[in-house]
């Protein structure tokens, strides 16, 4: 099968498309004939060491340090199911799944096997193969911080960088939680943010929304623009400030600040879940979530859709299409 394959860090140019082995699947495992994946944040941050201040040395010894012990990047796909173990029960031959394999990467390729427990869903009817594509990375973290700050119907959301593939996501999740969304991004996103249902929408462009005098329940940071410092004094008395995007001293003080104040600070790893996939799909499937797709790009192209992340300019995801049979949905018949 064809990869594309890291070989070593660096800029675009370091992803070569190369023949591999073709992955078998064990007793309890599926393997995925792969139809699109994404290329995210996450992979940016691996193929060039791109790592928060603070964290590059850890990073190397997790990841590897001249270049990623895992060669091949991308922890998002969707497909059909085309060989299962003798185990496997859940499903079947011909099964069109989207799954998240998170920082076990693997899914810039055209197969990939993973366990049959693995964060695995069905496809939404609704969805194309590139839109599922886009579910898990945005989608499992926006939900699992949203869920770590105990969102509640009424609360004041604010969302830092709302036009991201985690900005856009918890944009929708909160309007689905029943909160009140003001979500901060540019003037040339705020259509789009509003579309996704924000009742508010502040260009961080012209407008510090840390003076704006409003008070919010929960912050989330997807962008480290808003730590501590500055979102205190917007955070209510005993509201929750989400730093899904900082650098080492954010995330290291989060335990002071939850414990020297009624506000709590919350940083952290996610880890995608099966259920948390299946949450996402039942959302999509009543029309209450649907991933935004920047652009599209054919897989040899896959660099090209690495250049567009590494601009920071893009609105949502960016997918890849594995197999061409797989068209951005405005040309569907």
């Amino acid at each position: 099968m064809k990869a594309w394959i890291v070989t070593e860090y660096g800029g675009p140019d370091v992803l070569d498309l190369r023949e591999v082995e073709m992955p078998e699947p064990g007793d309890d495992e599926v393997r995925i004939r792969i139809h699109a994946t994404t290329v995210s944040s996450g992979d940016w941050r691996i193929r060039g060491m791109n790592i928060p201040r603070g964290f590059k040395t850890v990073s190397r010894l997790m990841f590897g340090f001249s270049a990623p012990r895992s060669p091949i990047l991308g922890s998002e796909l969707s497909g059909r199911i085309d060989a299962v173990g003798r185990n496997v029960t859940g499903f079947a031959v011909g099964d069109a799944v989207f799954a998240y394999s998170d920082k076990d990467m693997g899914c810039h390729a055209e197969y990939k096997v993973l366990g049959a427990d693995a964060s695995i869903a069905p496809i939404p009817p609704a969805l194309s193969f590139g839109e599922a594509a886009a579910m898990s990375f945005g989608g499992c973290t926006a939900l699992e911080f949203l869920r770590r700050g105990r969102i509640e119907t009424g609360h004041r959301v604010l969302i830092n960088g709302a036009s991201g593939a985690v900005g856009t996501a918890a944009v929708q999740l909160s309007r689905f939680f029943g909160a009140h969304v003001t979500g901060v991004c540019s003037s040339a996103n705020a259509d789009l943010v509003r579309s996704l249902g924000a009742d508010e929408v502040v260009d961080y462009r012209t407008t510090d929304v840390s003076q704006s005098g409003e008070t919010y329940d929960i912050i989330m940071d997807t962008a480290a623009t808003l730590p501590y410092a500055r979102a205190k004094h917007i955070l209510a008395v005993d509201g929750t400030l989400l730093v899904v995007n900082g650098d080492a001293p954010s995330l290291l003080s989060a335990p002071f600040y939850s414990m020297s104040t009624k506000r709590r600070v919350i940083a952290g790893p996610v880890f995608g879940k099966p259920e948390d996939l299946e949450f996402l799909a039942d959302l999509a499937r009543d029309g209450d979530y649907r991933p935004v797709v920047d652009s599209w790009f054919d897989f040899e192209e896959l660099p090209e859709a690495h250049r567009l992340v590494d601009s920071g300019r893009k609105r949502g995801n960016v997918v890849v299409r594995v197999m061409k049979s797989d068209p951005p949905p405005d040309k569907l018949d």
